[in-house]
């Protein structure tokens, strides 16, 4: 079966996660992905966090899936042309350099259009235009500068970066989307283009109930379904609201049977207002469901420590898939809080390619995550990372170097 992006390809000057996070996302989709790596070195993550001694570490195996590694001196004039040929032949050129890097290496916006006017340049940069720009940015540096830390954590508490990579992570599917639209409307002009995923604008899109509330709080003074309301107050800023829902359906993570050993023995119950009266069943407070200091979500408001503090009594007598069990009988909106042990084990991701095992020929059997985005026609399937270097060859021979000049070029460490 054919893939989405058949017969695109991919020049992947990218490195670390927000960069290889989105070129392994076109990967998986069917994109050739050609991975440009410093030789004897490659990418620095290749060496990071290293579990096994002299192997390539998980931090680099699961975010280079389905690419090729070529190894090229682009210091070297010849290796230079070997990346002008490259350039020459590919879609689009994806980097997550440090600002003005690529123009320090004699790539420039203008000479790039020169070699491939229908060349797209995909850039993932720590701020957009403006007083930062020239600043470098990573994963938790993104998370305070566009908004998540300052309203993650409990309001007793200092700013709490979260353990999903939204900086990084987050901006390479942005600039994944950023690219696939480039590709769809250079069928229509001809034309390539820049496309620009700044990390602090990314973290921003993914906080923006947290603007939504900004201005919620301007206009009223308060927000009633924060745990603040009522007996708190509230700055001029949205607070860190501990684990409010940020919706109009209160929410929060209750004890389960277990808690005192296990520290994900954890559920999170949502008190929507449809299944109101069910959940008053559930915990045996069936007189709530009538109570007018219950009745309505409005008048639940300011009783949430005290409801969420009853449910959590019935929730401390089950194990959370127990109570999971239970509250699905009714639709009462609830989930697990599921350890990283628990998913890596759990049959149903593995079932769904979510999860996948990988087998690797210096690591060995791995586990690492699949495409999130599932797509009926274009299946994926998730193949090793390469080793450095490993299709130098090959692409150079797909681009019409002979094996004398493949065998020149790199005597002169041009690759």
């Amino acid at each position: 079966m054919s893939k989405a992006l058949d017969g695109v390809r991919i020049l992947d000057f990218t490195h670390v996660q927000s960069g290889p996070t989105c070129t392994q996302l076109l990967a998986w989709f069917g994109a050739d992905v050609i991975k440009v790596e410093r030789a004897g070195a490659g990418d620095i993550t290749r060496e990071q966090l290293r579990d096994i001694p002299d192997v390539d570490s998980l931090y680099f195996t699961m975010l280079n899936h389905n690419k090729r590694s070529v190894t090229i001196d682009t210091k070297n004039p010849e290796g230079k042309l070997v990346l002008e040929a490259l350039i020459q032949k590919c879609d689009v050129l994806v980097e997550n350099f440090a600002p003005g890097a690529l123009d320090r290496m004699g790539f420039t916006w203008e000479r790039i259009q020169e070699l491939n006017p229908r060349m797209i340049v995909a850039s993932v940069k720590g701020f957009g235009p403006g007083p930062y720009e020239d600043c470098k940015v990573y994963e938790n540096v993104a998370q305070c500068a566009g908004g998540a830390a300052s309203t993650t954590g409990f309001d007793d508490g200092p700013p709490v970066v979260s353990g999903a990579q939204i900086g990084d992570s987050g901006t390479g599917l942005h600039l994944a989307l950023g690219i696939v639209t480039a590709l769809y409307q250079r069928t229509l002009t001809g034309r390539g283009q820049k496309v620009l995923a700044a990390m602090q604008d990314g973290v921003l899109n993914l906080c923006r109930v947290k603007l939504r509330d900004q201005q919620r709080l301007e206009r009223t003074g308060t927000m009633k379904e924060y745990p603040q309301y009522p007996n708190g107050t509230f700055g001029e800023a949205v607070p860190r609201a501990g684990n409010a829902s940020g919706g109009g359906q209160p929410g929060w993570i209750l004890k389960c049977k277990g808690w005192e050993t296990d520290p994900n023995a954890y559920i999170y119950f949502i008190t929507q207002a449809p299944v109101w009266a069910k959940i008053c069943n559930v915990i045996g407070k069936e007189e709530w469901a009538t109570d007018p200091n219950y009745a309505t979500p409005a008048a639940r408001l300011p009783h949430l420590k005290d409801i969420f503090a009853e449910i959590e009594r019935w929730t401390m007598t089950k194990t959370k898939f127990e109570a999971m069990q239970i509250l699905n009988k009714y639709d009462i909106p609830c989930g697990p809080i599921l350890s990283m042990k628990e998913i890596a084990e759990e049959p149903s991701l593995r079932k769904t390619g979510t999860i996948v095992e990988v087998d690797h020929p210096t690591r060995g059997k791995y586990l690492t995550v699949g495409n999130p985005i599932k797509l009926s026609d274009s299946p994926t399937e998730v193949t090793r990372s390469p080793l450095l270097g490993e299709h130098t060859d090959e692409v150079m021979t797909e681009l019409g170097y002979s094996p004398e000049q493949i065998s020149a070029l790199r005597t002169a460490g041009a690759i």
